[in-house]
């Protein structure tokens, strides 16, 4: 993980001796948080208000352990209790000055072993998907154990090249009401 946003950090100060108009926002370090911490930090919000108001007060997090119930009894975010081990995954957000959000640039994390997965099936009350052929085989031990997460090309473009629409990176098709409000708000859209 550290190594990662090194990479990011790295890559902020080229674009910035690159082109001027980038400039730096991302801090040295990355400061780490669980989501129940981060529950506790900010209890009357919604875990997008927490997202926000972390990442403005540190320019860079990562939030660990996001999928099982917190001490408010919901998750900060939903992840499915067979895909990754709750206890052993994260977000890397960011702060965005172009947009003024917090803008989650990867999703990471172990995947469920035989214990989690048990666990966390249990937890969401759908035992049943243990018979369904993936969590199956997982269960048995026929599985290598693996990690995993994405980086989002097009939200790593968008933040290095400081756009205010995914689309000026990412060609899509884009409904005619998202078209027009680019075009109204001067945003070139692929």
């Amino acid at each position: 993980m550290k190594a990662i946003y090194k990479t990011l950090k790295v890559t902020e100060d080229y674009m910035a001796y690159k082109y001027e108009y980038v400039g730096r926002v991302l801090p040295e370090n990355i400061f780490f948080i669980t989501s129940q911490e981060l529950e506790d930090m900010y209890p009357g919000c919604t875990p997008k208000e927490r997202e926000y108001n972390i990442v403005k007060l540190k320019g860079a997090v990562f939030i660990e352990q996001i999928g099982g119930k917190l001490k408010s009894g919901e998750p900060h975010d939903g992840r499915a209790p067979d895909y990754d081990d709750w206890k052993l995954n994260g977000d890397i957000l960011v702060y965005y000055p172009v947009l003024d959000i917090a803008l989650e640039l990867s999703s990471m994390g172990i995947r469920v072993d035989e214990e989690a997965l048990k666990e966390q099936l249990a937890v969401c009350g759908c035992e049943e998907r243990a018979q369904l052929e993936f969590q199956k085989a997982l269960l048995n031990g026929e599985l290598p154990y693996t990690v995993g997460g994405g980086i989002g090309q097009s939200r790593l473009c968008m933040f290095f090249l400081r756009k205010a629409h995914i689309g000026e990176v990412q060609s899509s098709v884009w409904p005619d009401e998202v078209r027009a409000e680019a075009e109204k708000r001067n945003i070139p859209i692929l």
